[in-house]
């Protein structure tokens, strides 16, 4: 029977500092767009879920689901082939 206590050095070799590292905020930054076009969405059904949708309402949710939509678009054409996979 193998000691876990024998592999904890290997798990716990790299402290985790608890800051994204340069990568990931790039990643992040790339993705901004998209990431707030989803925010947008997301207010617009909440602003819908106790109360009847009017006109209004189904024109807010259809242009954020469109800026989504165009949003992962531009970031996909960003990407080269290599990122996309």
């Amino acid at each position: 029977m193998k000691s876990i206590v024998a592999l904890q050095a290997v798990v716990t070799a790299a402290p985790f500092d608890g800051e994204p590292s340069d990568a990931e905020l790039v990643a992040i930054e790339r993705e901004m767009p998209l990431i707030l076009a989803e925010v947008d969405l997301l207010d617009a059904r909440i602003m819908i879920l106790d109360r009847a949708v009017t006109v209004l309402d189904a024109r807010r949710i259809r242009r954020a689901h469109n800026r989504v939509l165009a949003a992962r678009r531009d970031l996909a054409n960003r990407q080269g082939p290599k990122e996309a996979a």
